[in-house]
């Protein structure tokens, strides 16, 4: 979703200057998107900051990027998981390269926040940005790890059938962009379109290879993956936006908190791809609340 913040971020500066110092007395205010990965990365924070001895105000699931945003450059929040590709959308930088490299992505919007007094700790190296993903079974037999694999896979006529929606398929930044930079060009026949955007529907055509479906359109995280027998095929050029989880923290609390910088890091540092896709499958498949999933999280992290 395309929308500019610099209006509200020039608004919310003036609001800030209301809010007083914090201190270590108060306890630092939470938050997370609406969804089941913001759920998840949110209760981590908190827990990961209780078992600490910092105390939290519980804010999780506040709704979606804007409205987390604004309430954090407001101060109306303390700290929230935020994607660094999303910098893109905050300071109007979307045609910028950079967001196509991990470090650069982290470092630009790192270094553009803190300008707003806000801090960017350690991202997981979990990417949760737009993936082509193929059923287990069939990565295996054929070694397919990557989307290089993949298009010498299909230049050897290999079966491949994929699921997607008609943005995914048209839209320039995805299928075609991948096409392009990895030398292979899917025929109508091997593809099946499918209204909407949702990978729920896409990696179930996969799972229950629909009409001959052996490979979906995912994004990089999504709980089913583990659950359907999907793995995500990696995007070693670095076609996509690159979107990790990171905390992101007022400067002032940081100050008051500066425990909070190394203990979070280490949590986030553990998320790889196959971790974040395994606790979102806890709550998006396997039904338990995301307030377990990270508490058990947590448990292994201290044996």
């Amino acid at each position: 979703m395309r929308f500019s913040m610099k209006p509200l971020m020039m608004a919310c500066a003036v609001s800030a200057i209301t809010f007083s110092q914090a201190n270590a007395n108060e306890p630092v205010v939470v938050a997370s998107k609406i969804d089941t990965e913001g759920s998840v990365l949110g209760e981590l924070v908190i827990q990961t900051l209780e078992r600490n001895g910092i105390p939290t105000e519980n804010r999780l699931q506040l709704g979606a990027t804007s409205i987390v945003r604004s309430a954090l450059l407001a101060g109306e929040i303390d700290l929230y998981p935020e994607y660094t590709g999303n910098g893109a959308f905050f300071y109007d930088m979307t045609d910028s390269p950079v967001w196509n490299d991990a470090d650069k992505a982290h470092e630009t919007v790192k270094e553009l926040d803190a300008e707003q007094g806000l801090i960017w700790l350690e991202p997981a190296s979990a990417n949760n940005t737009w993936a082509m993903s193929i059923r287990e079974d069939v990565a295996k037999e054929h070694d397919l790890v990557s989307l290089e694999d993949l298009a010498d896979y299909l230049d050897e006529g290999g079966e491949f059938k994929f699921a997607a929606s008609a943005e995914f398929v048209e839209s320039a930044q995805a299928l075609p962009a991948f096409q392009q930079a990895y030398g292979f060009d899917l025929s109508d026949d091997q593809l099946l379109v499918l209204s909407g955007g949702n990978t729920a529907a896409t990696m179930r055509a996969a799972a229950q290879q629909t009409s001959g479906v052996n490979a979906a359109m995912t994004y990089g995280t999504d709980g089913g993956l583990t659950a359907l027998g999907l793995v995500v095929l990696e995007d070693s050029k670095g076609v996509q936006p690159v979107y990790q989880p990171a905390p992101v923290v007022r400067e002032e609390v940081l100050e008051a908190y500066p425990e909070i910088e190394p203990l979070l890091n280490e949590v986030f540092s553990s998320l790889d791809l196959v971790t974040l896709q395994t606790l979102n499958a806890d709550v998006a498949v396997s039904g338990l609340s995301p307030s377990q999933v990270a508490s058990d999280y947590l448990d292994t992290l201290d044996q």
